[in-house]
């Protein structure tokens, strides 16, 4: 039997095949194929997201022996890159150019193809996700057809498909804006959770990226921000570096969640330790500031909602976890991005903060989770696609107004459903377009 896991390893597959093809014709045979043996395909890359959106019974088709970048538009930025191309990768080969992208999140082990269907964003009020920096896609349709989109060829997919969750065909190659390369000033230090919220549009306003931790059990928030210098790099010593980002926020974070998982009853004690490690500032090439080393598995779950409603929903999320005497040992990460025009985006047509909250691997999040996704559907809370939730379709036809729209597309480039699976058939269908 075939087995595929998850990088939580919370989503386990048992497919009939899993299919590594190494060029754009492999990948429209296998489609193809499937497709004419009425076989369901779905497309994985790095694994990342924590919901089923990858499995199937049918055809697992890895893109990550499409890798790399096609070709570079030096006049106007763009850079087409192969599909299976991670974000680490990629960040390397721009700078090569000369060029950067010019909003990350803070893990960069995703394939661009995944982190852009599942609506991965960074941090920075005046940025949108990753997909908003898509501006052409490739990909194979059921009938194992090319399919081009961009501002002149296919418009209408690329308006409503950039957020695609995988179900209207394979990606190949996406098209990039990238910007010049640029390095970024991060400060890094600790405050009180309360004087954050209280000057919170403050942060947001007068930061290029701003985002914050809140560690529960304590009233402290562990604050990032970073903002484009002129100033040449100036990275923390490589030691220094290591200790801070590898064996203290890692390996030492770690033992802790161990230690937390076996006695919950102390993780409150251990909580007033994260916020000690005091400040520090540095300047590095920007994909190094935004991204972090994540060796500590868990669950996810991460909330977009609009902006003015963050105050509220993080400290009716901080009353919940006192009254339910929660034992939290991971922080709750708060975000922002601006109002974008991408169909599914969780931040469509809405400035947008982003709540999210984790838990250790082996604990059971199901509790914590939904008490904190009933608080977020009282904010007009859109799920992060690749994040676990527990909303269907009928939810999704309120809260995003061109979800009819995005339907009928489907609809059209995959009436079988020859990309479809139990996710897809949740957040998607039962909903008359």
């Amino acid at each position: 039997m075939v087995t595929w896991k998850n990088w939580a390893k919370n989503q386990t597959a048992h497919p009939l095949s899993i299919e590594k093809p190494r060029d754009e014709q492999a990948v429209a045979q296998v489609v193809k194929a499937a497709h004419e043996r009425d076989e369901k395909v779905k497309v994985v890359g790095s694994g990342h997201s924590f919901t089923s959106i990858a499995l199937t019974q049918g055809r697992l088709l890895s893109i990550n022996n499409l890798s790399g970048i096609v070709g570079v538009d030096a006049a106007s930025r763009r850079v087409t890159v192969h599909a299976g191309t991670t974000l680490a990768d990629l960040n390397l080969l721009l700078d090569e150019h000369g060029l950067a992208l010019p909003n990350l999140g803070d893990i960069t082990y995703q394939t661009v193809a995944g982190a852009i269907s599942t609506g991965t964003h960074g941090t920075g009020q005046h940025l949108t996700g990753l997909a908003g920096q898509v501006v052409g896609m490739r990909f194979i349709n059921a009938m194992g057809d090319v399919v081009e989109t961009n501002d002149s060829t296919n418009p209408e997919i690329l308006r409503l498909g950039r957020v695609g969750l995988g179900a209207l065909g394979v990606l190949t190659q996406l098209t990039l804006q990238a910007v010049p390369a640029f390095h970024l000033r991060a400060l890094e230090k600790p405050m009180r959770v309360d004087q954050v919220l209280e000057e919170i549009d403050m942060h947001v306003n007068t930061n290029d990226h701003f985002e914050f931790f809140w560690v529960p059990h304590t009233g402290w928030a562990l604050t990032k921000r970073n903002n484009r210098t002129e100033d040449a790099v100036s990275p923390q010593p490589i030691v220094r570096g290591w200790l801070d980002k590898v064996v203290i926020e890692n390996y030492g974070f770690g033992a802790v969640c161990a230690v937390g998982r076996m006695r919950p009853q102390w993780i409150p004690r251990l909580a007033k330790a994260l916020p000690s490690s005091g400040g520090r500032e540095y300047i590095d090439k920007s994909f190094k500031v935004f991204a972090s080393t994540r060796l500590v598995k868990f669950y996810e779950m991460e909330y977009s909602i609009p902006r003015a409603h963050l105050v509220e929903a993080l400290n009716e999320v901080r009353a919940m976890v006192n009254q339910r005497g929660y034992f939290l040992n991971f922080p709750v990460e708060v975000r922002f991005t601006k109002a974008d025009d991408m169909a599914l985006s969780t931040s469509y047509g809405r400035d947008s903060a982003y709540i999210a909250v984790h838990i250790y691997k082996g604990m059971d999040f199901l509790p914590y989770f939904k008490d904190v996704e009933a608080i977020m559907k009282n904010h007009e809370g859109r799920p992060h696609w690749g994040k676990i939730h527990f909303r269907d379709a009928q939810d999704f036809e309120s809260l995003y107004p061109l979800f009819g729209e995005f339907l009928q597309l489907r609809n059209r480039i995959d009436p079988a459903r020859t990309f479809a699976n139990e996710y897809t058939e949740k957040v998607l269908d039962g909903v008359r377009v």
